[in-house]
């Protein structure tokens, strides 16, 4: 295979991967439930909004960026939202809403025929990013994520670009009074929760059908996983796939990372023997030096 063609394979395999689409963004993403969505924005932001109407979704996905896609995002109050929802922690987040929202940004100067060039400044929506976290690895209930964080400890207080992410802990039992202002989200968390739960006994389709069954009547989003229960399976089936090959991805990188350590060590305590011995080599030669010319001293 050439060249050009194993670049064009890796970059279609990239665009697959951020195609696919979660279950958070299937249930707070989708125009058919904006309701949930600004009990979301609210439940975040401690406001009051109640008009459904208001809410622009503005998504990458259907724009010119193809190779892009965030997870939610829409305009609402002068704020543009960027929703990213994380099954593993990434302390690259920052990085990453940055160029979500260059782009967004560029999409909504190009839809608005804004003059960036002009003389005029320019009114542009407050970028509010947040990343709703709920993997396994144990987290505080808010985090705060810097760009600033990636920079050497030297230069990140010069820095002239700062990028700061909300994370916030939607386990279950994690952020109970977030949790109890978005109902969607509360039951969302504990839907996620009984599925891991039972997928420690029976495949992650099952798990999916079992939790779905067994949801409360008076849950808002029972209906909406019902009717889609099929998508919502495969959804997550598919996360939970890529979540296990990021597990074995990270187990083999540290098994190599330690054979590498040991294999350095090794090649480290050679060179240290090799140093030391030369070391005692230079030392007798000058030992035997002293001893002789103080031989021929006493000679005399």
């Amino acid at each position: 295979m050439s060249r050009k063609k194993r670049r064009r394979k890796r970059h279609k395999a990239a665009v697959n991967r951020k195609g696919k689409d979660k279950v958070f963004c299937f249930i707070f993403g989708n125009e058919r439930n904006r309701k949930w969505t600004l009990s979301l924005y609210n439940a975040v932001n401690d406001s009051h909004y109640e008009d459904e109407s208001q809410i622009l979704f503005n998504g990458l996905q259907d724009y010119l960026y193809l190779s892009i896609k965030n997870d939610v995002s829409f305009i609402i109050a002068d704020s543009m939202n960027l929703y990213e929802h994380q099954s593993t922690f990434n302390p690259n987040m920052p990085l990453r809403m940055m160029r979500y929202a260059g782009n967004l940004y560029g999409k909504y100067v190009d839809e608005n025929d804004l003059d960036v060039y002009g003389e005029d400044l320019l009114e542009l929506p407050v970028p509010k990013l947040v990343v709703f976290y709920n993997g396994k690895k144990d987290a505080p209930d808010e985090t705060i994520l810097r760009l600033s964080d990636s920079f050497k400890s030297e230069h990140g207080g010069k820095s002239d670009i700062e990028v700061k992410v909300r994370m916030l802990n939607i386990n279950y039992g994690h952020n109970a009074e977030l949790l109890q202002k978005c109902r969607p989200l509360y039951e969302y968390s504990w839907f996620i929760d009984r599925v891991r739960e039972y997928n420690k006994s029976m495949e992650i389709e099952q798990a999916v059908g079992k939790a779905i069954v067994e949801m409360p009547e008076d849950f808002e989003i029972r209906a909406f996983l019902k009717s889609n229960q099929a998508e919502v399976s495969n959804m997550l089936t598919a996360e939970y796939h890529e979540i296990n090959a990021l597990d074995l991805v990270a187990r083999a990188n540290k098994k190599k990372g330690r054979e590498e350590g040991r294999k350095v060590g090794r090649e480290e305590g050679l060179a240290e023997g090799k140093k030391e011995r030369e070391s005692l080599k230079r030392e007798n030669e000058r030992l035997r030096e002293e001893i002789e010319n103080l031989r021929a001293a006493l000679a005399k």
